[in-house]
């Protein structure tokens, strides 16, 4: 990693904690009893960066994430599958579309999580692909610098997910790895989307925007959102998170930099 990578961590670091000055200030928002500080931090282990380079091995196991928060998304040791930490469980959606419980001592190369607690909601006024979803749920936040959990429950008429397979060493980027995901298609599925808007300047750390998986009631389907319709009159409920915490990989050497890259880019062309 360059010095600018590590400039632009301290950046976005310091923008956070500016981010929670103005969080205090919201007279908006119903007054709550004080929380633990732990409680309102983005705990991410790893950058996205870090992944669409190749950097997958697990560096953090699940019982350890799990300390960090009971809601949150990411993937599996050798990008084996996503992630979604819901009510404090943690599911792992395969390549095969299937949902499965996830071990204690599973790892992750890439997580965030916090402790989810809803400080206020929103209701869709029309049906939204994720597109119009993203411009117009983006521009009733109270401020698009800070973090936000983002949680909705409904049925959906249409959700559209991925999830990809496990990869072998050396490791491919995260680029080529996902030529070969397995995408799904559901109609009418109930169930929560689970995910995080992060602020533009997160960009290199998270993606920036809405960053979504879902999980189906049943527990049988889900992955990580590709597109979706949201219906009208949906609330979804937001999470205030002004701090942000990352212990950065000490394993998993990138086999694939590429400083020149513009990593962005290719996260779009993944994105579609």
């Amino acid at each position: 990693m360059d010095t600018k990578f590590f400039l632009g961590i301290g950046l976005a670091i310091v923008l956070v904690f500016f981010g929670a000055a103005v969080y205090s200030s919201f007279t908006r928002l119903p007054a709550a009893p004080a929380a633990p500080e732990d409680l309102e931090t983005l705990y991410q282990v790893s950058t996205i960066d870090a992944l669409m380079q190749g950097v997958f091995d697990g560096v953090q196991p699940v019982s350890e994430l799990k300390k960090h928060g009971d809601f949150g998304i990411g993937t599996f040791h050798a990008l084996d599958g996503e992630m979604i930490v819901l009510d404090g469980k943690v599911y792992q959606v395969k390549a095969d579309g299937k949902v499965y419980a996830v071990l204690n001592n599973a790892t992750t190369p890439l997580a965030t999580v916090t402790h989810f607690n809803s400080d206020f909601s929103e209701i869709t006024s029309r049906p939204m692909n994720f597109s119009e979803f993203s411009t117009i749920m983006s521009g009733r936040l109270p401020s698009q610098n800070m973090i936000y959990a983002v949680r909705m429950h409904g049925t959906f008429p249409k959700m559209k997910v991925r999830a990809i397979p496990a990869q072998q060493k050396p490791y491919p980027t995260l680029t080529d790895a996902a030529k070969n995901q397995s995408v799904y298609m559901y109609t009418d599925t109930t169930g929560t989307v689970v995910g995080f808007y992060t602020p533009i300047f997160f960009k290199g750390l998270n993606v920036a925007g809405y960053h979504l998986h879902f999980l189906s009631d049943d527990r049988l389907t889900g992955g990580h959102i590709l597109d979706f319709v949201v219906p009208s009159n949906a609330r979804v409920d937001y999470d205030i998170t002004p701090a942000f915490t990352m212990p950065l990989p000490t394993s998993g050497a990138f086999t694939n930099v590429n400083l020149s890259q513009d990593l962005t880019k290719e996260l779009a062309k993944i994105e579609q």
